[in-house]
């Protein structure tokens, strides 16, 4: 066990270095190009380390109003996503859930949604205004929340969770969730309507240090939350019965769990919108890699899915300059084909239709 904990930690190291490699890098890149030694200028200048100079301004401003809080909310995205993907995962016990596949982005999407076209109407949406800026997140998890117990009653009604079940629920329900996204976006006026379309496509051109406060702090904490659940979650993987056998109650753990990665994924699409695929790209390749446990998985998905997500914000802002291509779109074209791989991988393996 020593060995393999080592391995694990091997593991978790290299992905470490690669984030860090790839937060440089996008630090670095952009419409305006810093090198390494400007950026550790900027650094000591605002510190205070050593004095500011008037010539520095305006890259200095740039870097700390526009790109760094960029590149940090792109990492936080990234690991809410992956570790999102590897909740998910563990508690439908199918391989290929994450947020989108399951609803909870496109109900959170709705909800807020609903803030950006109703909120300001008079006695549309009363109680917006008490909640003031958290409005939009609260909307959003109560929408991702919604979706995800939906889609999770229907597919496990049988007491296992089907994966055909499980898509034809996902579909059902991000449709639902998707016609309306449209709706609202129809009877939107113009500002309301470009909100909207933010959220289908996901960006991170709107990142400021509110969003990266909000995020980080959930992620921060539901993290912490999710990593003192490991042990129960390779209990799960056995099935609920053998979970419940080695002490472990299923339902009071699915729940909680559910919370805490609602509360994630709304938080996150709330700043960004929605992003699809990097959930459920990011636990296979780790499995790939290293282990099934989750308590190498829950680490290595927030590392692997920030670098990920960091690099595919680097490609999004250098295919088309200076215009940027939209994130939710690099992800898709990636995840799809990977979606498609693992379903055929499964059923030429003739796995069951649950996981575990």
């Amino acid at each position: 066990m020593p060995v393999d904990r080592r391995s694990d930690a091997a593991v978790h190291i290299a992905l470490a270095l690669a984030l860090v490699a790839a937060l440089i890098a996008s630090a670095c890149l952009g419409a305006f190009t810093f090198t390494p030694a400007r950026i550790a200028s900027y650094v000591a200048q605002s510190a205070g380390w050593i004095p500011a100079r008037e010539a520095d301004a305006l890259g200095r401003s740039v870097f700390f109003q526009l790109r760094l809080p960029r590149v940090l909310l792109a990492a936080l995205t990234g690991a809410v996503l992956g570790v999102s993907g590897t909740l998910m995962q563990g508690l439908f016990r199918n391989p290929i859930v994450e947020p989108g596949l399951a609803g909870t982005s496109a109900g959170a999407a709705l909800g807020a949604s609903l803030i950006f076209v109703l909120g300001g109407g008079a006695g549309a949406l009363a109680f917006s205004a008490p909640l003031g800026a958290f409005a939009v997140p609260v909307l959003a998890f109560t929408g991702a929340f919604g979706a995800t117990i939906l889609v999770y009653r229907i597919s496990s009604s049988f007491g296992k969770v089907n994966v055909f079940t499980l898509l034809l629920a996902g579909i059902a329900v991000n449709a639902v969730c998707g016609a309306g996204t449209g709706f609202l976006s129809y009877v939107a006026r113009d500002p309301q309507a470009r909100n909207i379309t933010f959220w289908s496509l996901g960006t991170f051109t709107t990142a400021d240090w509110r969003g990266v406060a909000l995020v980080g702090v959930c992620f921060v904490v539901c993290f912490t939350i999710a990593l003192g659940y490991a042990k129960p979650l390779n209990a799960l993987m056995l099935g609920e019965d053998e979970a419940a056998y080695l002490g472990t109650d299923p339902r009071r753990l699915i729940a909680r769990l559910l919370v805490v990665n609602t509360v994630m994924v709304a938080a996150t699409t709330a700043m960004v919108g929605v992003i699809a695929f990097v959930g459920l790209v990011v636990p296979h390749v780790l499995r790939m890699m290293r282990s099934s446990s989750y308590s190498f998985l829950l680490p290595g998905s927030a590392l692997l899915g920030a670098t990920m997500m960091v690099v595919v914000d680097i490609v999004a802002r250098e295919v088309i300059p200076p215009a940027e291509l939209p994130i939710g779109i690099i992800t898709a074209v990636i995840g799809a084909p990977v979606f498609l791989w693992i379903l055929l991988r499964e059923q030429r393996k003739g796995s069951p239709a649950y996981y575990g």
